[in-house]
C-alpha cells in the first residue's frame, strides 16, 4: 500500500472526464470572475486580489496533500481560471495594454515558465510531478496558461469581430485538430497536452461570455451569478459521478 501511494501522482489521469471538467471549470472561471469584478462592481484589481488569496490557500492545501484528491485538485483549477480571468481583464482593460499586447506578454510568461521548469527538472510532462517543487512549477504554468487563455478568447471574439459563437467554434476546431494529432500522429504527448490545456481556456472564456453577455453583444444574457452556480453544481456532479484516478509515473507497473 505504501509503495502504491508513493507512486501515484497528485494530478488526475488525463481522460475524457478530465477534459469535460476542465472545460466546465474554465467556463465557470469566466462567469465567476466577471460576477465578482463586474456584477458586484468590485473592479478587476480588487477581484484579482480576492482570487489571488483564494488561489494561495487552495494551492497550499493541494501541494501539502499526500495524494490525489479530486475536489482539492479541481478547486485549484477553478481558482486559477477565476484569477486568470480577472488578471487578464485588469491587464487588457484597466492597464490599457489591450488584448493583443496582453496576449503577447502572457505567452512570453507561459513559455518562460515552461522553459524554467524544463531546465530545472529536465521535463515538463505531467507524468513527472513527483515533488512539491515540481508541483509548484505545474501550478504556476497552469495559472499563466489560464490567464493567457482569457486574453486569447477576448482577442479573437472582440478584436476581430468574430463574436463569442465564432470564437467558441475556432477554439473547438483547434482542440479537434489536437485530438487528431493525439490519435493519428507521433507528436509529443507533452506538447499536445499543454496545447490542449491552453486552448480549453479561451474555449471556456468564449462559452462563458456567450452565456452572460447581453443579447445585443451576441450573448444569451444569463445572470453571471446564476450561470456560475449552475456550472459549479455540474462540476461537483461530474467529480462525484464520473470516474477519476491519479495519474501514474513513468515505468510504474499497473496494479490489479
Amino acid at each position: 500500500m505504501d509503495k502504491i501511494s508513493e507512486n501515484l501522482s497528485k494530478v488526475p489521469e488525463v481522460t475524457l472526464t478530465f477534459w469535460i471538467i476542465k472545460i466546465l471549470a474554465t467556463t465557470l472561471g469566466e462567469t465567476g470572475g466577471d460576477a465578482v469584478s463586474m456584477s458586484m462592481h468590485l473592479g478587476y484589481a480588487l477581484a484579482s486580489i480576492i482570487f489571488a488569496g483564494i488561489f494561495v490557500v487552495v494551492v497550499a492545501f493541494q501541494v501539502t496533500a499526500k495524494g490525489f484528491h479530486p475536489f482539492r485538485y479541481w478547486a485549484v483549477i477553478v481558482a486559477t481560471t477565476t484569477l486568470g480571468t480577472t488578471l487578464a481583464d485588469f491587464a487588457d482593460r484597466s492597464l490599457g495594454i489591450g488584448y493583443t499586447g496582453g496576449s503577447a506578454i502572457l505567452l512570453i510568461l507561459l513559455l518562460t515558465s515552461l522553459a524554467v521548469w524544463r531546465r530545472s527538472e529536465g521535463a515538463v510532462s505531467i507524468d513527472h510531478i513527483t515533488s512539491q517543487r515540481v508541483e509548484m512549477f505545474y501550478w504556476g504554468t497552469i495559472l499563466f496558461s489560464q490567464t493567457l487563455g482569457t486574453a486569447l478568447g477576448d482577442w479573437v471574439a472582440d478584436t476581430h469581430g468574430i463574436g463569442y459563437e465564432g470564437g467558441a467554434l475556432i477554439f473547438g476546431a483547434g482542440l479537434a485538430v489536437i485530438a487528431a494529432g493525439y490519435f493519428f500522429s507521433k507528436i509529443s504527448r507533452t506538447l499536445l497536452f499543454w496545447a490542449a490545456f491552453i486552448l480549453t481556456r479561451p474555449l471556456g472564456a468564449t462559452l462563458g461570455d456567450l452565456l452572460d453577455k447581453p443579447l445585443d453583444e451576441g450573448g444569451f444574457a444569463f445572470s453571471r451569478l446564476l450561470a456560475s452556480a449552475i456550472l459549479a453544481i455540474v462540476i461537483i456532479a461530474c467529480i462525484l459521478f464520473l470516474p477519476q484516478r491519479a495519474g501514474r509515473h513513468p515505468g510504474e507497473e499497473p496494479t490489479s
